[in-house]
Formats: C-alpha cells, sequence, structure tokens
C-alpha cells in the first residue's frame, strides 16, 4: 500500500528497491523559502545497514503491513540474540546486524514486540519508555543534588546515560528508546 512521505511514522516498515527496511527516523524541513524536504533514515531489515532518503513531500512510499507478537527474550548464543514465541513456544535466532542497539533496552527473561513479515520474524519493536535498573553509578555528593548536574549510571542492559545526582544504584528509571535518555523514575 503506498501512503505519502509525509505520513511516514518511526518503526514504519517500507518496501524500497526491494528490500525491507524500518523507518528510524523521520525529519520534515522546509529550509527558508525552498521546497520542504523530507529526510528518512531507515535500516534494512536483513543487513542491518543504515541507508538515509530525500524525499519531496508529494512523493510515496511502499507501506509493508505487518503482524506483531511477544515474545521473550531468552539468552544470547554464538548464532544470535534467541527469542520464545509466547504463543506457540518455538525459538528462534534474530541476529546482531538487524537488532543494532535495540537489545540495549530489552534485559534477559523480559518480553518484546517482535515484527512479522510473511511469518518471519524481523525485528524487536520498542516501546516508547522502557523501565530498567540502575546497576552501576557514583554516590552523590552533598550538596549537588540541589542542581541539575548529572552523573553517568549504567542499567541492567549494559547501557550507559547521563541520570540526575539523586539517582542510586538498584533504583528503576524510565528511559527514552528513541534518544536514550533518562525520562524519569519508575513508579513501583
Amino acid at each position: 500500500m503506498a501512503i505519502r512521505v509525509t505520513e511516514a511514522k518511526k518503526g514504519m516498515v517500507i518496501r524500497y528497491e526491494g528490500d525491507l527496511f524500518q523507518i528510524e527516523k523521520y525529519e520534515h524541513v522546509t529550509p527558508g523559502n525552498w521546497r520542504a524536504i523530507n529526510h528518512i533514515y531507515m535500516r534494512n531489515l536483513k543487513t542491518g545497514k543504515k541507508k538515509e532518503l530525500r524525499m519531496n513531500s508529494g512523493d510515496s512510499l511502499d507501506l509493508v503491513f505487518v503482524d506483531t507478537r511477544p515474545a521473550q527474550y531468552v539468552y544470547r548464543d554464538a548464532n544470535g540474540h534467541v527469542f520464545m514465541d509466547n504463543q506457540t513456544y518455538e525459538q528462534f535466532h534474530l541476529d546482531d546486524e538487524i537488532l543494532g542497539d535495540t537489545l540495549k533496552y530489552v534485559p534477559e527473561g523480559s518480553n518484546a514486540d517482535i515484527v512479522y513479515v510473511d511469518e518471519t520474524p524481523l525485528t524487536v519493536q520498542l516501546p516508547t519508555t522502557v523501565v530498567l535498573e540502575v546497576i552501576e553509578c557514583e554516590e552523590a555528593v552533598k550538596g549537588d543534588t540541589v542542581s541539575n548536574i548529572q552523573k553517568m549510571a549504567k542499567v541492567e542492559t549494559g547501557l550507559e546515560l547521563k541520570v540526575p545526582s539523586h539517582i542510586k544504584v538498584g533504583e528503576k528509571i524510565k528511559i527514552q528508546t528513541d534518544s536514550g535518555e533518562f525520562s524519569g523514575r519508575a513508579n513501583d
């Protein structure tokens, strides 16, 4: 199904030059008196390679309908990352090249939405925010908690990010998956 470029959104799967791509970022730019330009940043779902497109607002994209199903991220082995379908209990592998940085937001043993095209699992669809536990960070210095000073922290998946100085080891925090930035404390 063809859609206009201006209807593109992050996470959509499109067919471009015969391959399937997932849109990672979309920007609509209007430089002064010139015509609008649409930048689409996407990732090939077979090779994992990234590509950038510059298109006019009147151009169209070939949208691919996908199915998403929950699966559990079980473990990592030599062939990639092993997931188990929550309905059929079948296990399948997804490669590092295809997943990219996605698994920085999915801890082992947790559930994730898997994108399927024609019954073939392709990639993980992330929510806008995830909740992860802080496993490493510096101690706050007395007096720094009043100002907006940030420090580096490491969460259970290995992702490192800047957090406010009042965050401690063992706390659960919300992280934005599109930018990898701290979003707030998790409400348990």
